[in-house]
């Protein structure tokens, strides 16, 4: 039987935390845990009794929480208030839940005086904190239950389990790092942004890359941790569904990214002045647009599984603004022209979760038939002033990111592109493209924002092989155009 695995509410988006806000982690395995019905979602705290917003609460004196559970330290809010005994209620009802559930992992929120698995904070209410374990992450420990954090800086550990039809079983333990040594992460809140700076080793000055998620919104904080595990500044910056931002992809402002790129030149004064846009699929359309939009400031475009035009919000669209077909992009107040803009050619649509289909790119087909309306959402990629990496999936079933992509290159040779222009095409590789050497069996999931069945396309092993040959496409290319 595959085992289940406890994960914090707020590591989901649930808004549970102490202040009312969530910590959303965009992860593609994850993305498959949740797929396959393995995950049980606890919080605590809402267990125990407290509501949101509540006081924030520390282990007193330095201690943790095995010390509350033998009795020999205490959780006070900053009120002052005494809550060990709700902490200690909140940490057996989790582990009741769990032993009910046969979960013998748990993915929790570092930092949390309940479920903080590498540090706590000291009791002070300064912001310090020291290597401890919070009550429940003690508690479930103490029972058997492994307890790994949320943070990106942690290594991804994956137990495989072989068991024979005469109950014979054998483990093995991977361990993965997307960040290596000396690799340094940083949350941002400057200036309205929203994201999380990753720094290599060395002296510096580096050369930058702004990392953007897709339609699933939240913060790629794990690709941010390759590009700096590799000598790149990078900066993994939300835009929706990130803390607080809006949860929708509807009506963002192409100006929040020029006040991002501009931040990054300003803030590190990057190697020869280099600055890359690195998105994934909506990321990918929009790491195209703001090539295209700010050329002045974006030095670099790579774009996983993209789109070449300007499309609606789709799945992550806002019900309250036009749901799907709502804008997705504005500049100047303005929304800019999209595909399903009132687009004659169009007579079904995927979104609705009534009856879903299992491929979603059949409308994007269609959507290309009306052809002037096509050409005012055409993304105009020749006013982008540098090179371009494309990577796209030959049965990408989410939308047709192949020809999309080969819409780009050819636009770019008509407009005599000068600089270099790459397109890694992968055969039996859907819309799924992340990280490398992760899991690559999911190829169906709900949609994150909008919950709507859908199959991404391609196969497990060709997925995996455009996974680990994007990765080295990407630093293959961002070495030959920096010249690192």
């Amino acid at each position: 039987m595959t085992s289940r695995i406890l994960v914090s509410a707020c590591l989901l988006g649930r808004p549970v935390r102490y202040n009312g806000s969530a910590k959303a982690v965009a992860h593609p395995v994850l993305d498959e845990w949740r797929t396959q019905g393995r995950l049980v979602v606890v919080c605590p705290e809402l267990m125990a009794g407290f509501g949101v917003p509540r006081p924030p609460a520390e282990i007193a004196a330095g201690a943790s929480g095995e010390a509350v559970l033998a009795g020999a330290a205490r959780v006070v809010e900053l009120t002052g208030a005494d809550v060990t005994a709700r902490y200690v209620e909140g940490a057996r009802a989790v582990l009741a839940l769990a032993q009910e559930n046969g979960c013998r992992f748990a993915l929790l929120i570092d930092g949390s005086p309940s479920c903080g698995s590498g540090f706590i904070h000291d009791g002070g209410f300064g912001g310090r904190r020291h290597a401890g374990a919070g009550v429940t992450a003690a508690l479930l420990r103490q029972n058997g239950i492994e307890v790994f954090a949320d943070d990106v800086m942690e290594p991804l550990q994956t137990t495989l389990t072989a068991e024979t039809a005469d109950g014979q079983r054998s483990e093995t333990r991977i361990l993965q790092r997307f960040a290596a040594p000396g690799v340094t992460r940083r949350e941002i809140r400057d200036e309205g942004l929203v994201g999380t700076l990753f720094t290599p080793t060395g002296p510096g000055p580096h050369p930058v890359v702004m990392v953007l998620n897709g339609s699933g919104g939240g913060i790629n904080e794990a690709r941010g941790a390759l590009y700096a595990s590799h000598g790149y500044q990078a900066l993994a910056l939300g835009y929706f569904k990130a803390p607080g931002l809006s949860p929708f992809i509807t009506e963002t402002p192409l100006e929040y990214f020029e006040t991002g790129l501009r931040w990054l030149h300003r803030a590190f004064q990057p190697a020869k002045g280099f600055v890359a846009v690195s998105g994934q699929s909506r990321g990918g359309e929009l790491a195209l647009l703001l090539g295209a939009t700010f050329p002045q400031l974006v030095s670099a475009v790579i774009a996983y599984v993209p789109g070449a035009m300007v499309h609606g919000a789709q799945g992550a669209g806002d019900p309250a603004r036009g749901g799907w077909q709502g804008a997705t992009w504005t500049r100047g107040g303005t929304a800019l022209p999209h595909l399903w803009q009132n687009n004659s050619a169009v007579h079904w649509h995927p979104w609705h979760g009534d009856a879903p289909p299992d491929r979603h790119h059949s409308v994007f087909f269609e959507g290309l038939k009306d052809r002037a309306l096509a050409a005012r959402a055409r993304i105009p990629v020749e006013k982008i002033a540098g090179p371009v990496l494309l990577i796209s999936g030959r049965d990408d079933r989410a939308w047709p990111s192949s020809l999309y992509s080969r819409m780009v290159v050819s636009a770019l040779h008509r407009h005599a592109h000068p600089h270099p222009v790459r397109h890694l095409d992968f055969d039996d590789a859907g819309h799924s493209i992340n990280l490398p050497f992760v899991p690559a069996t999911q190829l169906s999931r709900a949609h994150p924002v909008s919950k709507v069945p859908f199959t991404s396309g391609g196969t497990p092993s060709g997925n995996a092989r455009a996974d680990q040959g994007s990765w080295q496409g990407v630093l293959a290319f961002l070495n030959a155009v920096t010249g690192a």
